[in-house]
């Protein structure tokens, strides 16, 4: 499945969603984002999740929002969530938010797939 602001793959029973932020967007776009995200990830919340941010530009309020969001509804469902490809500036984001220990975070896709619950 694929969106202007994220796609939706599986490898194996690993659900991944990429998202592609760019640096400005507006309060319509991210509540699309955070509606369409949302419904996907409530199907399958009990599963593993990976969420590729590589392609992420948008560092604000509103992505935090977005991953602690994200984070909580996979938990409540009894799925796990791990983070990769974070960029410098949202790695440092998370860090000064006090986010970073929420977030399982890994490096490259491949070794978030094989990251167990």
């Amino acid at each position: 499945m694929s969106h202007s602001l994220f796609t939706h793959s599986s490898a194996g029973e690993v659900q991944i969603i990429e998202l592609v932020l760019p640096h400005n967007l507006d309060a319509e776009q991210f509540d699309f984002l955070n509606e369409r995200v949302g419904q996907l990830v409530d199907e399958r919340a009990n599963g593993r999740w990976v969420l590729d941010l590589a392609r992420v530009e948008y560092t604000g309020s509103a992505m935090l929002g977005l991953l602690v969001n994200l984070r909580q509804r996979i938990k409540q469902g009894g799925g796990s969530l791990v983070l990769c490809r974070l960029s410098e500036r949202m790695q440092q984001t998370l860090a000064t938010c006090s986010l970073d220990r929420l977030f399982k975070t890994v490096s490259t896709r491949e070794t978030a797939v094989k990251v167990e619950s």
